[in-house]
């Protein structure tokens, strides 16, 4: 073989060798805000830093992130093996808390035994101000260039569209949502009780992939729909009270000692997992705040804390890695949090 051809074997060697470490590696090479080497089809650029916290997708490509793995790329098999095949991945989306007014505050007795019975990571940002952005990169690996809470129509694709693609169901249930596909800013009071509704606060609608289709949009329910054995993937968005947007951390501890039971006590809680997070925090940190994330189930190491660096595209990549999906977006760049799994 030429020198030329062993020049470029040996390149290719370490191209490929650094992005399975970068999946795989300890600490899942992860950097600030949980971001690693990514994770991409050859010929995507490197990351930059972007106003968001996260890593800049390739020029051209806009909110779109790096060109996806496919389910049969060796790095994704990779990461999957290292989360557990959840049967059910609930998330939990609260209001507006930095980490340090939740953790350890005696106005929330029942998040704070949630800590000290499961999993809590201590190094989890969120990625933007203000709310909705955050919400967006929840849903989609992506604040796909959001910097507002307005309403928006996003022709990209999303949780939804990959758990669709890849034969799993989904559900959103948002309190006080109206039925019938609602695609309006606010909503006051509903079928589930008093309380108001934020478009900004419910990622799904905002998508066309979504909104488009009435059989998907209908997938967004209120609470009285909840069911912990609805779908695989289930996104739940209190309102704007409960979530402590507009009332006290106390309010919202005493919503969830109510909420999250139902889901321990049901049988869809064997093999699965919760996890429970808040969208922003008040610092800038990572871009969002520093916000404290707790990991739920049968699974998590009781008590369990961890350092490693997180942000919410850690989440979508481990809902990914869970059930072997091809990562989106931000989410390429992102670890998982592996780590909290027996």
């Amino acid at each position: 073989m030429s020198p030329a051809r062993l020049l470029a074997g040996a390149a290719a060697a370490v191209i490929v060798g650094s992005v399975l470490l970068g999946v795989v590696g300890p600490r899942a090479g992860a950097g600030p805000g949980g971001l690693v080497a990514p994770v991409a089809a050859v010929g995507s650029s490197s990351p930059d830093a972007s106003v968001d916290g996260s890593a800049v997708p390739p020029p051209g490509s806009p909110g779109d992130g790096p060109a996806q793995v496919t389910d049969s790329s060796p790095a994704v098999a990779a990461a999957a093996a290292t989360v557990p095949h959840f049967k059910h991945i609930y998330v939990i989306v609260m209001e507006n808390r930095e980490s340090g007014s939740i953790i350890g505050n005696s106005t929330a007795p029942y998040i704070n035994s949630l800590v000290a019975r499961y999993g809590l990571a201590t190094n989890y940002r969120a990625v933007a101000h203000p709310s909705e952005p955050n919400y967006l990169a929840l849903f989609s690996g992506s604040t796909q260039g959001v910097t507002d809470d307005g309403v928006h129509d996003l022709a990209r694709q999303n949780l939804a569209s990959q758990l669709e693609a890849a034969g799993k169901t989904w559900r959103v249930f948002a309190q006080n949502v109206p039925p019938g596909c609602f695609k309006g800013a606010v909503a006051q009071n509903g079928r589930d009780g008093a309380g108001s509704y934020a478009r900004k606060h419910e990622p799904a609608v905002s998508f066309k992939s979504v909104y488009g289709r009435p059989a998907s949009c209908r997938k967004i329910q209120d609470f009285t729909a909840f069911a912990p054995s609805a779908a695989d993937f289930e996104l739940i968005v209190p309102n704007l009270c409960n979530d402590m947007h507009d009332c006290s951390t106390a309010t919202g501890d005493a919503f969830l000692k109510t909420f999250i039971p139902r889901l321990l006590r049901s049988p869809s809680m064997k093999g699965s997992v919760l996890f429970l997070t808040w969208d922003e925090g008040t610092s800038k940190l990572g871009g969002g705040g520093k916000v404290a994330t707790v990991v739920i189930g049968p699974t998590v190491k009781r008590g369990f804390r961890s350092a490693i660096p997180h942000s919410h595209y850690s989440l979508v990549r481990t809902v990914e890695a869970a059930w072997g999906l091809p990562c989106i977006n931000r989410a390429c760049f992102a670890n998982t949090l592996r780590e909290f799994f027996r």
